[in-house]
């Protein structure tokens, strides 16, 4: 089942790649010129989409650099120590609905600091894995498509991150602590 699974894992995309054109290609869809223009409407896209995450990549910087991280932090790890919970994981739920990125760069340095195999390296995997990027996500696509109050979207994103933060501890201390 395994090998089944990676051979269809490895041959999944070249095979939709070959077969997406061909498939245009025979209902008489102008292929290469679909492309060229979807091509530029994705371009027009980038560059409406610039100056939110400006703005979105500052906020980020500015609540890090400030100290705001570091003093959330001392007041939660003590409630989750008394749990059972590394406290080095918080940092991860906290940075993990504002960035992708600097979310992975702390789980790679977690991964390498504690070890994949450790409590801390499963939780953060699976933090990475149960959580989204919502505050990057809202600002990239709600700015691209134009929409001014996404305040549900907001509460509803954040509150799925913050489910999928604690029942990734729970799952992990469950089956590995």
């Amino acid at each position: 089942m395994y090998q089944l699974i990676s051979l269809i894992s490895a041959w999944a995309i070249p095979v939709m790649i070959t077969f997406i054109p061909l498939y245009a290609f025979t209902r008489k869809v102008p292929v290469y010129e679909s492309f060229v223009e979807g091509a530029k409407d994705g371009f027009g896209t980038a560059i409406a989409i610039i100056p939110h995450l400006v703005g979105m990549l500052v906020a980020i910087s500015v609540f890090r650099a400030s100290g705001a991280l570091d003093f959330l932090m001392g007041f939660i790890s003590p409630a989750l120590r008394g749990f059972g919970v590394p406290p080095e994981v918080l940092p991860l739920g906290l940075l993990r609905p504002l960035t992708g990125t600097g979310s992975l760069a702390y789980t790679t340095d977690l991964i390498r600091v504690h070890g994949p195999d450790s409590l801390i390296g499963m939780i953060a995997s699976t933090i990475q894995g149960s959580t989204d990027t919502t505050l990057y996500v809202l600002t990239v696509y709600f700015g691209a498509v134009g929409v001014r109050n996404g305040r549900y979207a907001l509460k509803v994103g954040l509150f799925s991150d913050v489910i999928g933060f604690v029942a990734a501890i729970a799952v992990c201390l469950l089956l590995f602590g």
